[in-house]
């Protein structure tokens, strides 16, 4: 069994690399050009990206999105998943390990988007299920950490139904696309918390799989 001390000894046994996450109703696959089409199909909707530093309604920049997020997983720094619907192999969003430090043994999970049809179901608890125990339990992190626009009361809301602990407030943090200055406030999980968030989460996704 590979243990704390282990990873700091070598902190290449963090191993970050394109993986498969494959949940009960949920699966998360590496992104490519091939999930293009799907992708559009459920991201071109202008309201989908009233929080986000940039907008993808259009298949160009949909397209410009995924060519951003592989250059980012060839340089190390994310790894980028299409979120599938496993009982119709339907592509309704992605998300990905971003900021990747393995020298101190944490990721940002985000860049997290779901067509509307699937919000607010379980498509992104138990997205971010899968996420934090590879994050947790396999990539052998210490932190996990979020962020969000100020003003995004239901993200806000979902990374506190989660278990993640608000941190603080980053002001002037980005540029809006519209020129907006927004302030994003973070939330982390660490390792010590992960068997109390896990439990819950589980049972949580029980009650929206059986409701």
């Amino acid at each position: 069994m590979t243990t704390h001390s282990d990873y700091q000894r070598n902190p290449r046994l963090m191993k970050v690399e394109p993986v498969v996450l494959d949940g009960e109703h949920v699966k998360l696959v590496p992104l490519s050009m091939d999930h293009f089409g799907q992708l559009c199909e459920v991201g071109c909707d202008l309201g989908l990206w009233q929080w986000t530093s940039g907008n993808f309604m259009t298949p160009e920049r949909m397209h410009k999105y995924i060519q951003d997020a592989l250059k980012c997983q060839a340089e190390g720094s994310a790894i980028p998943f299409a979120t599938i619907l496993k009982s119709t192999s339907k592509v309704v969003g992605s998300t990905r390990f971003a900021n990747i430090d393995k020298a101190n043994r944490h990721v940002e999970i985000g860049w997290t988007w779901i067509g509307q049809p699937w919000q607010r179901t379980f498509v992104n608890k138990e997205a971010k299920y899968l996420m934090l125990q590879h994050a947790f339990e396999t990539l052998g992190c210490i932190r996990v950490e979020f962020k969000t626009d100020v003003n995004n009361q239901k993200s806000r809301q979902a990374l506190a139904g989660i278990g993640a602990k608000e941190e603080g407030i980053f002001r002037n943090h980005m540029i809006m696309e519209n020129g907006r200055i927004r302030d994003s406030v973070y939330f982390s999980i660490i390792d010590s918390q992960w068997p109390e968030v896990k439990a819950n989460l589980q049972e949580k996704l029980l009650r929206q799989y059986v409701g």
